[in-house]
Formats: C-alpha cells, sequence, structure tokens
C-alpha cells in the first residue's frame, strides 16, 4: 500500500526531500532480498513514469516559492527520482511565524488547490495506506497551515490514516511565539491525527555532534538525521501481523501497534547505531551489545547512545503498588522495536518484553511489537530503532506549554492571533487540551 507524503512549510518541505533521498537509494545492493525490499518501497513512496525515473508521490505546501524550487532541483539533480511537474503549490507571502495566519487566513484561501493537489496524488495510488504529513512546531506556515490541511485531510478522507512528523523547535529557538505554536499545533492534531512522531531538535544537535562529529551543522545535517530514524520505521519490514513476508500496510501497522489509547498519541523514535562515516569503516555490532544499549536508552529516556545514564533501572517488583514510580524512569505504553540486517533472526528481544517497562494496565503482549527484515539500512550492516509511546516527550511538553502560560497570562502576542482569527477562548481550551495530555502521560507511571 501506498503513502502519500505532504510537506508544509520550509522544515517540511526540507526533511520531506531528504527523506526521499534515503528512501530512493536504500535496499539497492544487488541480491534477489534487496530487490523484493526495493520494489515494495519503491511502490510504497513513489510513482512510476514513462521515463523510468521514480516520481514521488508528495504535495509540497509553502507561502514563499524559494523552499519548494530548491527541494524540487535537488531531486531533480539527482537522477534516481524526482518530484512531479504538478505537485507544488506556493504563494509569495509568507506566514509571518503566526500560526492564525497560516491556520485561518492561507488555509482557507487556498483549501481547495490543496486537496485538489492531494486528490491527484491519491488517484494514482492503487492502494492507499494513508497520509505522512511533514512540518515544524515553530513556523506559521508548517504548523498554523499544516495544521489545517491535516483537518481538512481528516474530513475528505475519513477512513484513511494520519501520521503527522513534527519537528520540535530549539529550546532557545529563534522564534518568539514558537511556544504559542507549538500548543496550537499540538491541541488541534490531537484531535484530527492519528499519531503524532517527533523529533526533538536539541536532540538531534547532540547527535550530529557527539556521535556523527560534525563541527559546524548545518539543517542539512539535522535533517539527514530525522530521515535516518524516519525512514527506518517507514521502510519495508516484516511486521508482528505478517512474519515471514514484508508487512502491506505501513501506517496501519504502525498505528496498530503504538496508537493504542486515543489519550496518547505522542510517539518518539530512537535509533541505534549513529556514527560517522570514518568510525563505521572501523566498527563492528553485535545484537547483544545494540539491544541493551537501546534498551537502556529506552527507560533512561537519553534518545542518543552517548551519554546513557546505566544507573536507572526497573522498579523493584516487590515495590508496593501505590509507590510512584522514580521520576527519572521512563514509563511506556507501547514500544515498536525494528530491526534491520544482518542475523536479524539471532536477535534476543526479550529485554524489551519485561512488564517493568510498560503501564501496569498494559499487558506486554499487546504493549510490545517487533518488526525485521534481513536487509541492511541506510549503510549500517545492523541496526535497530525504537518507536516509544511513553513519557518521552513529557519534560519537552510540559517546559513549552509553561512558557507559553506564562506568556499568555500577561497577554504578550496574543493580538496577533486575535487579529487574524484565533480568539483567548481558543487559547484556553488548547491548554485544556494539553494539560490533559500531560495528566494521561504522567499518571503511566503512578501506579505500579
Amino acid at each position: 500500500m501506498s503513502l502519500v507524503v505532504v510537506q508544509l512549510g520550509q522544515c517540511g518541505n526540507q526533511v520531506g526531500q531528504q527523506l526521499f533521498e534515503v528512501v530512493s537509494t536504500d535496499g539497492q545492493n544487488g541480491w534477489s532480498e534487496s530487490k523484493h525490499y526495493w520494489n515494495i518501497s519503491r511502490e510504497r513512496f513513489f510513482n512510476s513514469d514513462t521515463d523510468g525515473i521514480p516520481v514521488a508521490r508528495a504535495v509540497l505546501v509553502d507561502m514563499e516559492p524559494k523552499v519548494i524550487s530548491h527541494s524540487m532541483c535537488k531531486a531533480a539533480n539527482s537522477g534516481h527520482w524526482r518530484y512531479g511537474a504538478q505537485s507544488a503549490f506556493c504563494q509569495k507571502q509568507g506566514s509571518g511565524n503566526n500560526w492564525a495566519s497560516g491556520f485561518c487566513v492561507h488555509g482557507p484561501r487556498h483549501e481547495e488547490v490543496l486537496m485538489d493537489l492531494v486528490q491527484l496524488e491519491v488517484e494514482k495510488c492503487e492502494r492507499l495506506s494513508g497520509f505522512v504529513i511533514m512540518m515544524s512546531l515553530a513556523g506559521g506556515t508548517g504548523s498554523g497551515l499544516g495544521t489545517f490541511v491535516t483537518q481538512c485531510l481528516r474530513d475528505r478522507y475519513p477512513h484513511s490514516l494520519i501520521l503527522n512528523q513534527l519537528t520540535w523547535p530549539y529550546g532557545t529557538g529563534e522564534v518568539i511565539v514558537q511556544n504559542y505554536n507549538t500548543l496550537l499545533t499540538l491541541s488541534h492534531l490531537y484531535q484530527s491525527s492519528d499519531a503524532l512522531l517527533i523529533h526533538e531538535n536539541d536532540i538531534i544537535h547532540k547527535i550530529c555532534s557527539q556521535l556523527l562529529n560534525i563541527k559546524q551543522i548545518s539543517f542539512m545535517d539535522i535533517n539527514k538525521v530525522i530521515t535516518h530514524q524516519l525512514a527506518s520505521v517507514l521502510q519495508p519490514a516484516y511486521t508482528r501481523c505478517h512474519v515471514t513476508k514484508y508487512g502491506s500496510n505501513p501506517l496501519g501497522d504502525l498505528l496498530e501497534s503504538l496508537v493504542t489509547h486515543p489519550e496518547y498519541k505522542l510517539l518518539s523514535p530512537m535509533n541505534i547505531p549513529q556514527m560517522s562515516d570514518t568510525s563505521l569503516q572501523f566498527s563492528t555490532f553485535a545484537w547483544p551489545g545494540l539491544l541493551k544499549h537501546l534498551r537502556q536508552m529506552l527507560i533512561a529516556n537519553t534518545k542518543m547512545e552517548a551519554g546513557i545514564d546505566w544507573r536507572v533501572t526497573l522498579p523493584s517488583p516487590a515495590a508496593k503498588v501505590s509507590q510512584k514510580r522514580e521520576l527519572h524512569f521512563n514509563t511506556s505504553l507501547a514500544n515498536l522495536l525494528i530491526l534491520r540486517g544482518k542475523d536479524v533472526q539471532e536477535a534476543d528481544t526479550s529485554c524489551f518484553q519485561e512488564q517493568g517497562l510498560y503501564a501496569s494496565w498494559m499487558p506486554v503482549d499487546s504493549a510490545f511489537s517487533l518488526w525485521r527484515t534481513p536487509t541492511s539500512f541506510n549503510k549500517y550492516e545492523k541496526s535497530a530503532t525504537v518507536v516509544s509511546n511513553s513519557q518521552c516527550l513529557l519534560k519537552p511538553l510540559d517546559c513549552a506549554m509553561k512558557k507559553a502560560w506564562d506568556m499568555f497570562a500577561s497577554r504578550a502576542y496574543v493580538h496577533q492571533y486575535i487579529k487574524h482569527g484565533i480568539s483567548e477562548e481558543e487559547f484556553l481550551d488548547s491548554f485544556t487540551t494539553m494539560e490533559q495530555v500531560i495528566a494521561s502521560y504522567s499518571n503511566l507511571g503512578l501506579c505500579r
């Protein structure tokens, strides 16, 4: 089944272009398993064209033409894939980092044109798995217009699945209203999206610096790490329901594994190994070591191999039910482990199947899912990814909501949102929604 990718704003278009770059070359190793893998991947992400060059199943949207032109040129210059000639929409006036401008002004004004572009891509799919919507939480076009587009897709395709890939802004970002934009985006998407897969810029920056040894980190470096993790989730694998063949419904399999309750939609990816090309040449990997480190990254909420806190352990089984978990322990609702590479069938994953990792009311059989494929991924002979529906995002979410509330209490910049159609009551409704999300995730670890 196919995915339609909708790229919105500067961030969404840059990440989307890099995602197609990764999947267009991944798995082309020449042997039969990789050929089968590549054929499934190609059907998932690309249309065929008369010139033989795969055409991305994508719609590019921005209120300024520069980023879209750059993305389309980079794709065409790659020589092994491209965007469709009629797959982009842009204007000459941006949203000025104002969420309300994107959501209330640009969205309704251009709704029909945008939905027509999406429909053209949907009609090219033999079978549609759903939509992957790529956007930032900080800016006006990506977050505001992206939220509007998500709601429109939910209304027009009520039975299709929607996954929003969101880039969380730096904690000390340049957009002064980014916490307002984050609040409004998350609260609205919680009503219309099936799941929110979130990458944190601060974490990705540390990976570039500490693991990839990049001295002057660019947005391209950041985007490569994001798309490496994202592609490791979306590329074909033998799933829980298809243990001997590649799963045919990528979003359906993903959401069935992770989003088991409508109050819990926040997904966070962790991937291992991640290293520079120079270090990779002199490195070997074994499944026991990879899985041991990945499990500790999960429970300590480290998200990168460097700096893992090995002091964090599972709560004692003898602890009283009424006792509160240690605050630094990351409790999970559900985890999806994806293994790719050599000798994958020999990997022992029992360390992810302990009840202590999960909320007490969530049985392990439902909470843990395993996907595998013997095809190596993106130059790594062996790689492992965990997508976790857990307390991973509690700290940045709580921090952003507190900063947004402090600004709202003094009515800072609120007039800019009111000007474009967002009322103070809508702000308060958004705060209420996100306070409930924070409470739900906080309560995962309270009762054992």
